[in-house]
């Protein structure tokens, strides 16, 4: 018996949802280590796991003699202690499971057994039954190859459709390696000719790679400064150390043209990493950096968690980036991620970006990160003039949304023959379609959001669960024929206008619909290189990462866009975004100039960018974000309850809400709907969580959430420091915000976190029969908007306009109250101009009066789902 109370056991994180860290038996002949991958019975079934460090994980304490054994050893590279470490980081930070967290760095394609892979070509007789789906998927698939589930992605069906097309013999097999060796980067193929500040700020960062240690720097340079030859120059030191290099970019569009320059830098093209691969060249790419032989990976924020056999350093480029916030599963910020491996790992981290974020500044300014700068641009070449245009002043003609100016500039740069870039933020053609007759908006059955228009693709889509629909001939809502009407303008929209006062001029379209893959970016960097292409018109793709010089043009369609709703960052992301796209422009010998069009030129968030005062206008965000102790002075932290029942995710929600533990300095706001209130089918209510910086806001989080069960339906997420915290949760001690004249002093609560905007004119949304600009705004009303991020200079006079970016999460809708709005004339027309609830109908058909309806009213059709809107209060 004392012979069995001695055999060894090990802590084993299992891959099944629910359950924490179990032990288990070592049998007699194995030898197990933390980081190995094994394989464990759990019940009847035998399932994955690791080996984790004992003292890192708490478990029950069972006898040795009643453990089950460990059931195989599987023949994985295991986790190397560094990435356990920052695995056992991001778990508790994030407040996410660690077998979650393991899975990124563990995906499928890592337990593939066999070194040959069998994929599919089309190639083999058509089928005798060809279906839609299958005719469908042989015109995508036409000249594709890969694995039945990487050509089901590629044609957008089953993976039943792909097996069908198999067994008939049209899909015919084909053997490939799965193991192949990636290139070796050269460190010294071809050095550059750096500038005195260039080459000062290279050989820092330089000395630090070869030196080795935790080393974090924040690299900023104006647009075209040529921050990326500085950290080649860095990657070249980790090459020569005999180390490796990961480079993050924040859109698989970038990946082309980077891939390019790396390639004219070092010989060859480094290892790329990102969702388009197929699961070949997956399990080649995993393999090769588990055992060293990949030197140089660029990917998405998920090869942050690539297990890396000597990792160097690490570049995050363009580190200002929202798309490095990972809003599924495990919620985490690649950016900060990859500053915690480099601590792990010993190795040195560069951020790269003309904008940082506020976090990263402060950090700086604290000196936990190098702070190295290129204030000019290089190569002589001189930053672009950059001029506001009043649309109040100058607005388009009925129908257009381009501006007589900026016609004027385009028009004046086509005839010099360079080229012009015209960047609006919103895919689609439009982003609304309503009824003219009955007032209905078209929304996505699963999601409260509008469903935008693609009239490309003569559907319409949902940007946020993906559902689509075809365009309807008549109202769903009433029946009317030929009453639907297009609503603001998407980018597509843009080129239909270009298309008709430049018939001549040749148009790319540049949105995440058109540039899906890194090959349709090379080919589009290709065309606009190659002077193939006159205009760009493109959405946040386009504002990073491209180097045209001869594109002198930039005209910004809507500079207020951006500002919309009541998200703390909104103000920031507007000025990073604007700054981006302008540097665009100019980036050769040619002189270049910006032109953006805005309804409120005078407000200093926008004189700061004509100004080019980026120093002025983050000094006064930050110090704004200090004063309300908002990150990255205060912490924040969102939770999130989902359920596909309403009344479930309200009533869990207000249970975590009552349950909220009484602490200084920390404030539970909500529960309220979420900006989403309805996602993919599922209802959803959010608290948001504010603390002091020195609170340990996950222990406090970790121990109120843990004593709390949940129905099975249920759903409960923890986001801790949301990218989009929208503040008007803070502000929720407003009774309504329809109002005639200011609230009086002190009468909106203790924490004054919004911004008292008057702008004088309620929002409106631009039809056809309205058009955006055309001066047609309705009755003039006060209200009070919540706007980003506070009461700081830069605010003022920053009012948000409908309808908000379909891209973006809707903004705050205004509080519903049945019947007419206080002030305004008992009309569904004056309402619409007032109320932004999504879901709501206008009781103005037919000459009937009142104000709007909820969608669950019950006269409202029965097929309009979604929730009803409680009132405010």
């Amino acid at each position: 018996m004392h012979g069995v109370s001695e055999t060894p056991s090990v802590r084993v994180v299992v891959f099944q949802h629910g359950l924490g860290a179990l032990d288990y038996a070592v049998p007699a002949g194995m030898a197990l280590a933390p980081g190995d991958a094994v394989l464990v019975p759990l019940g009847p079934r035998t399932i994955t796991g690791v080996v984790w460090d004992r003292e890192a994980l708490d478990a029950p304490e069972i006898p040795r003699n009643r453990l089950r054994p460990v059931s195989a050893r599987l023949d994985v590279p295991p986790l190397a202690a560094p990435l356990r470490r920052l695995c056992d980081w991001v778990a508790d930070y994030y407040l996410s499971p660690l077998a979650g967290v393991i899975r990124m760095v563990w995906p499928s394609v890592a337990f593939m057994d066999a070194r040959q892979v069998t994929e599919y070509r089309p190639g083999g007789p058509l089928p005798e039954r060809m279906t839609p789906a299958r005719l469908a998927a042989l015109e995508k698939l036409d000249g594709r190859q890969g694995v039945v589930r990487d050509l089901a992605r590629i044609a957008a069906v089953s993976d039943a459709v792909i097996r069908g097309l198999v067994s008939a013999g049209t899909l015919l097999p084909v053997t490939v390696s799965s193991d192949a060796d990636p290139d070796v980067p050269d460190p010294d193929h071809a050095p550059p000719q750096l500038e005195a500040a260039q080459a000062a700020v290279a050989g820092e960062i330089a000395a630090a790679v070869t030196a080795g240690g935790f080393a974090p720097f924040l690299l900023e340079g104006v647009t075209g400064s040529g921050k990326t030859e500085v950290y080649f120059e860095a990657i070249a030191a980790a090459l020569r150390g005999g180390g490796q290099a990961l480079v993050l970019l924040p859109e698989i569009a970038l990946t082309a043209p980077w891939l390019a320059r790396f390639a004219a830098r070092f010989g060859v093209v480094p290892l790329a990493w990102h969702s388009d691969l197929k699961t070949s060249e997956r399990r080649a790419a995993w393999a090769a950096i588990a055992d060293g032989r990949a030197r140089v990976v660029v990917g998405a924020r998920s090869a942050l968690f690539l297990p890396f056999r000597d990792l160097r350093v690490t570049i995050v480029d363009e580190a200002h980036e929202t798309s490095f916030k990972q809003e599924e599963g495990v919620h985490y910020h690649a950016r900060d991620v990859a500053v915690m491996r480099a601590r792990e790992e010993a190795a040195t981290v560069v951020l790269a970006t003309a904008t940082p974020a506020i976090e990263t500044q402060v950090q700086a300014a604290r000196g936990t990160y190098r702070h190295l700068k290129l204030p000019s641009r290089f190569g002589g070449a001189t930053m672009p003039d950059i001029r506001a245009i009043d649309m109040r002043r100058y607005p388009p003609p009925r129908g257009h949304w381009l501006s007589p100016p900026l016609v004027a500039a385009v028009t004046a740069t086509l005839a010099k023959g360079e080229q012009g870039l015209l960047f609006l933020n919103r895919r689609g053609y439009a982003p609304l379609t309503l009824c003219r007759h009955c007032g209905t908006h078209i929304h996505c059955p699963n999601c409260t959001a509008w469903m935008v228009e693609h009239r490309l693709s003569r559907r319409l889509a949902c940007h946020h669960c993906g559902h689509v629909a075809p365009v309807p001939q008549a109202c769903p809502e009433c029946g009317e024929a030929d009453s639907l009407v297009a609503c603001g303008p998407g980018v597509e929209r843009i080129a239909e206008e270009v298309r008709r006062l430049w018939p001549e001029a040749r148009l790319a379209l540049v949105t995440s619909d058109t540039i899906n893959s890194p090959a349709r970016a090379a080919a589009l960097v290709t065309a606009v290189e190659a002077r193939e292409i006159d205009l760009l018109i493109g959405t946040q793709m386009v504002t990073k990462g491209y180097h045209f010089p001869d594109l002198t043009l930039v005209g910004v369609v809507d500079a207020d866009l951006g500002l919309s709703g009541g998200d703390l960052r909104a103000g920031e992301r507007t000025f990073q975004q604007v700054a981006q796209v302008a540097g665009r422009a100019g980036r050769g010998a040619k002189p270049g100039q910006v032109l953006i069009q805005t309804h409120q030129p005078e407000a200093r968030l926008m004189q700061a960018l004509v100004a080019g005062d980026a120093a002025a206008f983050y000094a006064a965000e930050t110090e704004a974000r200090r004063d309300l102790n908002l990150p990255p002075f205060g912490r924040l932290a969102a939770i999130i309850v989902s359920s596909e029942d309403e009344a479930a995710a309200l009533a869990a929600a207000r249970a975590i809400g009552a349950a909220a533990p009484q602490r200084e300095g920390l404030s539970v706001l909500g529960p309220t709907p979420a900006p989403l209130a309805m996602l993919r089918g599922r209802h959803r209510q959010r608290l948001l969580v504010q603390a002091r910086r020195t609170l340990a806001l996950q222990t406090i989080i970790r121990g109120w959430l843990g004593a709390m069960t949940f129905p099975g339906t249920v759903r409960v997420v923890v986001d801790v420091d949301p990218y989009r915290a929208e503040l008007f949760e803070i502000t929720a001690e407003i009774t309504h915000w329809l109002t005639t004249e200011p609230p009086a002093a002190g009468a909106l609560g203790p924490r004054p976190h919004f911004a008292l905007i008057w702008p004088g004119k309620p929002p409106v949304v631009p039809c056809d029969s309205q058009p955006m600009g055309s001066g047609a705004r309705g009755p003039s009303r006060r209200r009070l908007l919540p706007v980003s991020p506070s009461p700081s200079k830069f605010a003022e006079g920053v009012s948000s306009r409908s309808p908000p970016a379909p891209a973006a999460v809707p903004p705050a809708p205004l509080p519903h109250r049945r019947g007419t709005p206080a002030g305004l004339p008992a009309s569904g027309r004056a309402h619409r101009r007032v109320c932004a609830r999504p879901r709501h109908r206008f009781a103005s058909a037919r000459g009937r009066r009142g104000g709007c309806r909820p969608a669950g009213h019950p006269r409202r059709a029965a097929r309009r789902r979604g929730p009803a809107a409680p009132p405010p209060g």
